[in-house]
């Protein structure tokens, strides 16, 4: 098993990228959304840019990626069967699993807003951004700890800086409202 630090090393860059597409793409969603109720003709020129970019973002970053994670994860399970008898790895494919879900639904978002079809709000795809944030957190606690039960403290902690995020974000909120009003 002389290659298996390439293949895990290999694995670890992809699942990298894959989140960085994840962590970026409903960030222009958001623009896009925004862009999208703004008059003529910024609308149009900005909603062009960020269609071309999210496509270029979905499509030569993040689908790859996420494509290449999971055959680098496989390969790594074929050398390492063991690990599919550990509960920690159980729960882990568990969030890789919600993982892929999360991934689906945000290319059921990018298609809707390509085709211009804008079905949700700016803050709402504000909070969806931080959906990839949790599992990331989750994952890397259960991998490092190797524990199916201590990942629990991990994603507690996520959980207190969502709720701190969310209270930034309505702040942030309601500080735009105001400096929109002046």
């Amino acid at each position: 098993m002389e290659y298996y630090n390439y293949i895990k090393s290999l694995h670890l860059i992809f699942v990298i990228t894959w989140f960085a597409g994840l962590f970026y793409i409903p960030r222009l969603f958001v623009y896009q959304i925004e862009a999208f109720h703004k008059s003529s003709p910024k609308k149009e020129i900005l909603g062009k840019q960020l269609k071309l970019m999210s496509k270029r973002l979905w499509f030569i970053i993040t689908w790859p990626s996420a494509i290449l994670a999971t055959i680098f994860a496989i390969w790594l399970l074929v050398l390492m069967p063991s690990w599919l008898n550990q509960g920690w790895m159980h729960v882990k494919l568990g969030f890789v699993l919600l993982l892929f879900i999360y991934h689906y639904k945000t290319h059921i978002y990018y298609k809707q807003l390509q085709n211009d079809e804008v079905k949700v709000t700016s803050n709402f795809m504000r909070i969806w951004n931080e959906g990839a944030t949790f599992i990331l957190f989750a994952v890397v606690f259960l991998v490092i700890l190797k524990s199916s039960i201590n990942w629990i403290f991990g994603v507690l902690g996520i959980i207190v800086l969502g709720i701190l995020l969310m209270l930034g974000f309505k702040l942030y909120k309601n500080i735009r409202s105001k400096n929109s009003e002046a």
